[in-house]
Parts: structure tokens; C-alpha cells; sequence
């Protein structure tokens, strides 16, 4: 099973959710719903060189995929998912460019 670290207000893991309703290969935890979900992730971000380049950038690395061996990824494609188009509207970055 696939975890999917995500959080209901970003519109880059709203579009990949929906790609995963009823899928039994992901494991959907929200960040934003319970703190214990928001210090697991926290956990995995601090620790994990997968996500440097999104720190580098001010981004706070979700959607972010941890496979059933433990690597880490940040990129849908790399689980079988699209995502988000970028010119689909709405932004989560503190200056409008991306989430």
C-alpha cells in the first residue's frame, strides 16, 4: 500500500485524491485533520533527502507518496498518477505560483 500524505485545502493533492477514491493501493492521510497525521509527515520531511528541493523552493512537499518499500516521492507520475495541470487555476503558494 501506497501512504499519500496530503491535506484537503491543496488543490494539487485534490486532484490526485480523486484519482484514488476506492483504490485499496493507497492510504490517504490528511496532514490537516489530526496533528498525530501532521507530526508523522512532519517526521518524514525533516528526515528524508527526497524532499530538499521542495524545501529549497518554500514548498511543503505534498502530495507526497511513500511506497511499501519505504522510498519516498514527491512526483504523482512516479505512482501512477497524473498531476494537477499547471495551468488549472488556484495555488497554494504564498505568492499564487504553485503549491
Amino acid at each position: 500500500m501506497i501512504k499519500m500524505f496530503v491535506m484537503h485545502t491543496c488543490p494539487d493533492c485534490e486532484y490526485v485524491e480523486k484519482q484514488v477514491e476506492g483504490n485499496p493501493d493507497f492510504e490517504i492521510i490528511d496532514i490537516g485533520k489530526h496533528v498525530r497525521n501532521l507530526k508523522q509527515f512532519l517526521n518524514l520531511r525533516d528526515s528524508n533527502p527526497s524532499f530538499d528541493e521542495a524545501k529549497a523552493i518554500g514548498d511543503v512537499g505534498i502530495p507526497c507518496y511513500v511506497r511499501e518499500d519505504g522510498s519516498v516521492t514527491l512526483y504523482s507520475k512516479d505512482v501512477g498518477l497524473e498531476p494537477r495541470p499547471e495551468n488549472l487555476g488556484a495555488a497554494c503558494s504564498i505568492d499564487g505560483s504553485g503549491c
